[in-house]
């Protein structure tokens, strides 16, 4: 269930089965069981005008190379039913959220790897969809191309729910509110990324004028564990790994008390983030294990 106007990461390796879930949400594919429905409608009975209002681009896009990008978006447009002034002004704003209009009348099949993903782009957020299904939409885009692809998800998603898949976690982490990883076919995570990458570890660097300042910081009720990490230089690095529904700024005041009172002096003390890819290794492993047994 993905609420309106969220970007999700729909994550997983090759054979998980995204590709498979981005074409029955398109209605190419038809579930063997369950159902899909997309704005309260029933993607089963009312296929016709549920497509009308999502885009796809799919990884490997069907497109025409002897068409030009004029004709074929055109065509896209027709095939979405959009008609006369609506259809014109949907493919104006597809040129130009693309930016293709100096490539406009150019035969596809002459056009970069890179241009032929835009024009891909372009078909899909044709009419402005509710849902936009995204299958590596930075495949083929050079750095500068990559950032704009991004800015108009954003854009979009103040419109659309957008679904994106992507091996390239950078993508995941400049986009995406929520992750979805698929594993042998089953859902192994569903998680808001501000979630996934909180985690209950704190990195402290004080001096080390306190031999005993690890034994007074595993002392305080917030902290779990304390393991030093570095010890050079007159300085010490601590881990502090928190307890279950510690509140983390409580633990950092006390904390920074304990190492100010004890006498040393405080060099810096942070909240580590988890790694969206070691995250992503987890559950992979957790649910292939599961799976196994």
């Amino acid at each position: 269930s993905i609420d309106q106007r969220q970007i999700v990461g729909l994550l997983g390796h090759n054979g998980a089965g995204k590709t498979t879930v981005m074409k029955m949400l398109s209605g190419y594919l038809e579930p063997s069981s369950g159902s899909v429905i997309i704005g309260g409608k029933d993607l089963s009975t009312d296929a016709r005008e549920i497509q009308r209002r999502l885009g796809y681009l799919p990884e490997n896009l069907p497109i025409y190379p002897e068409m030009s990008i004029a004709d074929y978006l055109d065509y896209a447009a027709h095939l979405k039913g959009l008609r006369g002034e609506e259809k014109r002004r949907a493919i104006r704003f597809s040129i130009d959220a693309t930016e293709l209009g100096a490539r406009y009348f150019d035969p596809i099949g002459q056009l970069s790897r890179g241009f032929k993903q835009r024009v891909g782009v372009a078909q899909a957020i044709l009419g402005e969809p509710e849902l936009l299904i995204l299958d590596e939409p930075g495949n083929g885009l050079d750095p500068q191309q990559n950032e704009q692809m991004r800015e108009l998800v954003r854009e979009l998603s103040s419109r659309a729910t957008v679904i994106l898949s992507t091996h390239i976690m950078q993508e995941v982490d400049a986009l995406c509110e929520r992750v979805l990883v698929l594993s042998n076919g089953q859902l192994a995570l569903d998680s808001p990324l501000a979630a996934l990458r909180a985690s209950r570890e704190l990195l402290l660097t004080a001096s080390d004028e306190h031999a005993e300042l690890a034994g007074l910081l595993s002392r305080l009720p917030q902290i779990a564990k304390v393991k030093a990490l570095d010890a050079t230089n007159k300085k010490l690095t601590l881990s502090l790994t928190l307890h279950e529904g510690a509140v983390m700024d409580t633990a950092a005041g006390n904390i920074s008390r304990t190492v100010v009172e004890s006498g040393a002096k405080l060099y810096s003390l942070q909240a580590l983030q988890r790694d969206l890819e070691q995250i992503f290794r987890e559950a992979v492993q957790e649910t292939g294990a599961s799976h196994a047994a």
